[in-house]
């Protein structure tokens, strides 16, 4: 059994421990702890912050480009359809099941078979960081942008996430905004007042029939939906001041948020505030060797309509891992033994072309 085949023996046993703890978000603690030994076991010192799990190349030179490895070890709740222990990590049939195996427990143990095999191999053209982190399923403040300030300036990154080992390039982003159209209230058997519901169905027509100039190749047009509306008045017979609507956008690559709320601000009556604006979207460009290096390997790029870690990092980042997004939050999630073996090896000769 070759370096590379220990490897991966080792990260499908490791992704089963990790399986049968559970890391709800902001409850990880118990995996950070198992990643510690994990890295400890391999005498890799390491830093924790949190429950962000940190190392670093053992011949690290600060005067070459560092190249992160990155994927998260928190998951979201069970939904009620499951039909096995979601902690069991039982292998049956060749697929490993178990919530989180899939997202993102198999990319992380890949990353990190990845990072142990190149941690002490000296003259490494780029120096190799490893974070397991926190939050990333809810975007949370406590993930990625806590450890990042802690780790050495970052040139770019692998971001694990289920993507049949595809290369996704581009990433859409999400900006959630409240929208609040403002009438004057009146007696409605009078026609008093200015109707601010007639002012957000104006508002919502106008998204409806509004299309954003530039469509990107991977991620397709920007897209603006209304999944909310409200008026604080509940009396049939009283023309309601205000009414609130919500709208979910999601912007592709070509497009900064403030592009965006400059569009909606110009266009529609009602106030536009955004409740967030740091999940932007993001791409790496094709001539980025960590994308030539998939190419090279037969991967495809293509742009990702989900969001990830990926949107909080000033730097390019590929996002690839073993698994299938389309598993990711499903009952009796699981994935493949097959696609960690591949996992672990595509990673590592992806690494070997720029490394």
């Amino acid at each position: 059994m070759d370096r590379i085949e220990q490897l991966t023996v080792a990260a499908i046993r490791n992704l089963q421990a990790l399986i049968a703890i559970p890391s709800f978000s902001k409850e990880e603690d118990a995996t950070a702890n198992l990643l510690q030994e994990l890295l400890a076991a391999e005498g890799i010192p390491l830093k924790r912050q949190g429950n962000n799990v940190l190392a670093q190349n053992k011949h690290f030179d600060a005067g070459k480009p560092t190249l992160l490895l990155n994927s998260h070890h928190d998951t979201v709740k069970p939904n009620k359809g499951y039909t096995r222990d979601p902690f069991a990590a039982d292998i049956i049939d060749g697929k490993l099941y178990g919530l989180g195996s899939n997202d993102a427990g198999g990319c992380l143990m890949s990353l990190l078979a990845t990072f142990i095999f190149f941690y002490d191999q000296p003259d490494l053209k780029y120096n190799l960081v490893f974070a397991g982190t926190a939050e990333e399923e809810i975007s949370g403040k406590d993930g990625i942008e806590l450890a990042l300030p802690y780790l050495p300036q970052i040139d770019c990154a692998i971001v694990g996430e289920p993507t049949l080992l595809q290369l996704a390039v581009a990433e859409r982003g999400l900006m959630v905004c409240d929208c609040v159209a403002e009438g004057v209230a009146g007696h409605a058997a009078r026609k008093e007042g200015v109707n601010a519901l007639y002012k957000a169905m104006d508002d919502i027509a106008w998204i409806r029939g509004y299309s954003f100039e530039k469509e990107s190749p991977f991620l397709g047009p920007v897209q603006a939906t209304v999944t909310v509306i409200e008026t604080e008045n509940k009396a049939h017979n009283v023309v309601p001041a205000t009414c609130k609507y919500i709208l979910d956008v999601r912007v592709n690559e070509l497009y900064s948020f403030e592009e965006i709320l400059e569009i909606l601000r110009t266009n529609l009556q009602a106030s536009v505030t955004p409740r967030s604006t740091r999940l932007r979207s993001t791409s790496i460009a094709i001539e980025h060797p960590l994308v030539l290096a998939g190419l090279a390997l037969g991967s495809m790029a293509y742009g990702s309509p989900t969001t990830s870690d990926k949107a909080l990092m000033p730097f390019p980042a590929l996002k690839m891992g073993p698994g299938d997004s389309a598993r990711s939050h499903t009952a009796d999630e699981f994935i493949f033994v097959s696609e960690i073996e591949q996992g672990v090896r595509t990673y590592i000769d992806l690494l070997k072309q720029i490394l």
